[in-house]
């Protein structure tokens, strides 16, 4: 938990930015470029930053969970194919 001084406040985001944010970040290839330079790169705003940086582990386990389907599906397709040959 981060502490604030008195003088000092977090960086807030507006929700027109939130929606722009998202937008950007939903558009194929820009948006994966961009989440890497919001958590990867010097931005001070750590609000942003934690976003760009939990987007990019949910596409990651998307992403895997996708493979894991995708091969099961072949998988059985292919066995079954395999067994109709045999009748």
């Amino acid at each position: 938990m981060e502490v604030y001084h008195q003088n000092e406040q977090p960086n807030l985001i507006t929700p027109q930015k939130w929606a722009l944010y998202i937008f950007v970040a939903g558009l194929p290839f820009i948006g994966i470029i961009m989440l890497l330079v919001w958590a990867f790169g010097s931005d001070p705003n750590y609000t942003r930053k934690n976003w760009a940086k939990g987007m990019l582990l949910l596409y990651v386990i998307l992403f895997i969970l996708s493979i894991i389907f995708f091969v099961f599906l072949g998988g059985m397709a292919f066995l079954t194919s395999f067994a109709s040959q045999n009748y």
